[in-house]
């Protein structure tokens, strides 16, 4: 699993960040990638990765603003040319549907394959998708449309077969192993009798990556954020630009410092950066930030970032 960031700036595409957009990389897990926000230039920027269109089967709009959703028009009709016929789920607030049909509609755009749109009701808040591997929750934030947070959550991995004790039993490996594996009462010629269940190790606890875009501070990002591996949160604003964050729904990068230490995070990622910021005031805003929490990086585009295993 890893990030990968594809836009990383704030309002309108700047020299050295484009607007908001991010890949979550699930290609070991489910082969496939999920994008969160698509701003203006996204499938530029995806030219310049190794993500392949095809790949994505997911969108998730965290809100409506041109910032955000400029990219999409291009790169639905795109992924039709590069090899992309699988359905594709957008999940975003109303409006969205709208957007991507009456933009296709009217550049007479035909596409390789179908879009479901999953609209999230004003105040959606819990489960929104969920597959064998992975659940996804929403919760509003406070901006000055509707906008909305996001929180995946890996499913635990289960145990492994503890091979070491095995051969300690003078268990012949084989078939038999499959079967303890699948926590079978395993009878052996020997007539001993092994529960597969208690060869498995613990299982292993999965990952949690939550995804706040624009927003005042607000308790729901808190929430969607608990015990998050990472949490990635807009600091459009500085320390002591709050009064400023406040007048036009956005946050600093100390208020997302406190939401990632208040949260148990083990790491945070700060982006949508305002151009105001570039070189070292970029590199300023992480060093506050780390003040109250030491585990915090300032992203710029093209940044990927493993997202590890607990240990």
């Amino acid at each position: 699993m890893q990030i990968e960031f594809l836009g990383t700036g704030a309002g309108s595409p700047g020299k050295f960040r484009n607007v908001s957009s991010l890949a979550l990389r699930l290609l070991d897990e489910i082969n496939s990638v999920w994008l969160f926000d698509v701003g203006e230039g996204t499938q530029h920027q995806i030219l310049r990765s190794t993500i392949r269109p095809r790949k994505i089967d997911k969108i998730f709009i965290s809100h409506l603003h041109g910032d955000h959703i400029f990219g999409l028009p291009g790169l639905l009709s795109s992924r039709s040319f590069q090899g992309g016929n699988g359905p594709l789920d957008i999940y975003g607030p109303k409006g969205i549907k709208e957007y991507v049909n009456v933009s296709l509609k009217v550049s007479e755009s035909r596409l390789a394959y179908r879009i479901i749109f999953h609209e999230l009701p004003n105040g959606t808040d819990g489960l929104i998708f969920e597959d064998p591997k992975f659940s996804v929750y929403a919760a509003p934030l406070d901006h000055r449309i509707t906008s909305f947070g996001y929180r995946v959550v890996e499913h635990d991995h289960p145990g492994e077969l503890m091979v070491d004790r095995l051969a300690k039993l003078q268990i012949p490996s084989g078939p038999i192993y499959g079967r303890l594996k699948r926590g079978e009462v395993v009878k052996l010629a020997d007539g001993r009798t092994i529960d597969g269940k208690q060869m498995i190790g613990p299982a292993q606890p999965g990952r949690i990556v939550t995804i706040i875009g624009d927003t005042r501070k607000t308790e729901n990002a808190a929430r969607l954020a608990e015990h998050a591996d990472v949490l990635v949160h807009e600091s459009t604003f500085g320390k002591g630009e709050n009064k400023l964050a406040k007048s036009y729904f956005h946050s600093t990068n100390m208020q997302a410092a406190a939401i990632a230490k208040r949260a148990g995070v083990k790491m945070l990622l700060l982006n949508h950066i305002s151009a105001r910021y570039t070189g070292r005031m970029a590199y300023d805003l992480e060093k506050q930030a780390q003040t109250i929490f030491p585990n915090t990086k300032v992203v710029k585009d093209f940044d990927v970032v493993d997202v590890p295993f607990n240990k």
